[in-house]
């Protein structure tokens, strides 16, 4: 993964929210922060929320799990539907901006975008492609890269350098015809998590992102964002 590198995206609703505004897309629905995955926090999320955004340390145990995970759906196999819009990670810290693009990609059905959106362009001119050549084809998208670095820098927190080591890594959570899945640029393909529902799809989601906290107990860098009608 060692070609451009960006400046890391912060875990921030605002920062997300302006990112997206500023690539065309209509702010019908905006991200906001989940304090908590227990059930009575959750019911304070405005509903209904159509993507799911983790951000969480990447630690040794968490690549040993990934490691094993991968070996276990390559020997069983998986079944991954076709309108997952999917793609692989080949530019250092982009994996907020890429999280981003796996919410909007796979929820333009509720989702607006302004007419001359550089988003919308990207996803219409990108969605047929594997997912290696979508990673290609951002890594020449001149909209998207500046208006990520001019998110990046945002932040309420100092963006770290480009070459400062960033083992914090954001993953999108979304529902594609009644499935959940798991969408990592690092990972070689998504992620199916089972069934689920419009109605159930955050606390669906929130159970998976407590596998992910339970696998590194001692880890406290966990955020979780998700993105609500507004």
């Amino acid at each position: 993964m060692e070609g451009q590198r960006w400046l890391p995206l912060e875990a921030n609703p605002e920062v997300m929210n302006q990112f997206l505004r500023q690539l065309g897309l209509v702010p019908t629905w905006q991200f906001g922060d989940v304090y908590g995955l227990e059930p009575e926090v959750l019911s304070l999320v405005p509903r209904p929320v159509c993507a799911v955004l983790l951000l969480f340390p990447i630690t040794e145990k968490y690549e040993t799990f990934r490691q094993e995970e991968e070996a276990k759906i390559k020997a069983q196999g998986q079944e991954v539907s076709s309108d997952v819009y999917f793609m692989k990670q080949t530019i250092g810290n982009a994996c907020g901006t890429i999280g981003l693009i796996h919410a909007v990609a796979n929820n333009q059905r509720h989702l607006e975008f302004e007419p001359n959106s550089p988003l919308k362009a990207f996803l219409l001119q990108s969605e047929k492609m594997s997912p290696e050549e979508k990673a290609a084809f951002l890594e020449k998208d001149e909209s998207i890269r500046v208006t990520h670095e001019s998110s990046a820098q945002e932040g309420q927190t100092e963006a770290p350098g480009l070459d400062e080591k960033v083992d914090l890594h954001f993953i999108a959570f979304v529902n594609v015809e009644g499935y959940l899945y798991e969408l990592d640029g690092r990972k070689p393909f998504p992620i199916v998590h089972g069934k689920t529902t419009d109605d159930t799809f955050l606390e669906d989601s929130a159970e998976v992102c407590k596998k992910f906290m339970a696998r590194d107990p001692q880890e406290l860098r966990f955020t979780v964002v998700a993105l609500s009608k507004a």
